[in-house]
């Protein structure tokens, strides 16, 4: 990775992103010894320009950053940290230094559940209920996308929400099973909807 520490005196900008709920939590800088240790540890570690010292974040309260990706902007001159945060991130207590709550999106999980079922099916470990279902095939995959459509549909006229809800994620997930068999994604659907949302939109 190359990074461009003269270009700022030696320091570049670093933007912590919670690598999850992709929230920004806060900004730091870093020197080429913050860098290093911050690769070598997995923990991120900034240089303090009030105390013209190395601090690793968390390393008094314990709230640490763990390392998941770092990458450079276009300019090499600032710094993209994706992490896992073990606590709140601001000094203050907050979540973010901005004072915004770090809380995940419950649609951003079905691209994560999509990553998965991608893993499953590339890995295929035993004792696995996805596994079982990939190697049954199309024909059951499909089918048990229309047995959970039918037992949402039973719910939702003659249940409770609570049930309609475990239904619908049941379909859910065995859609999203099918979609990765056919090599497709959640997202693909969710475009499509994107794209018929359009006023210029015209039904195929």
């Amino acid at each position: 990775m190359n990074i461009d520490f003269e270009k700022t005196n030696g320091l570049v900008p670093a933007i912590i992103q919670d690598a999850d709920t992709q929230k920004v939590l806060m900004l730091g800088y870093m020197n080429e010894e913050a860098f290093r240790k911050t690769i070598a540890t997995g923990l991120v570690t900034f240089w303090s320009r009030s105390r013209q010292t190395l601090w690793t974040k968390g390393e008094s309260s314990g709230n640490f950053l763990k390392l998941v990706d770092i990458k450079t902007d276009c300019d090499n001159d600032t710094l993209l940290v994706k992490v896992h945060p073990s606590g709140p991130v601001c000094h203050t207590g907050t979540d973010t230094c901005w004072g915004e709550k770090n809380e995940q999106n419950p649609l951003l999980f079905l691209s994560q559940l999509s990553d998965f079922i991608e893993k499953r099916k590339e890995e295929m470990p035993e004792g696995s209920y996805t596994t079982s279902l990939f190697r049954d095939g199309l024909n059951r995959m499909a089918q048990k996308v229309g047995e959970e459509a039918l037992e949402l549909v039973i719910e939702a006229t003659n249940g409770t929400k609570d049930r309609m809800i475990y239904e619908g994620s049941d379909m859910l997930y065995h859609l999203i099973v099918l979609l990765t068999s056919k090599e497709m994604r959640i997202e693909d659907m969710a475009r499509e909807l994107m794209e018929r949302h359009q006023p210029s939109w015209h039904k195929h």
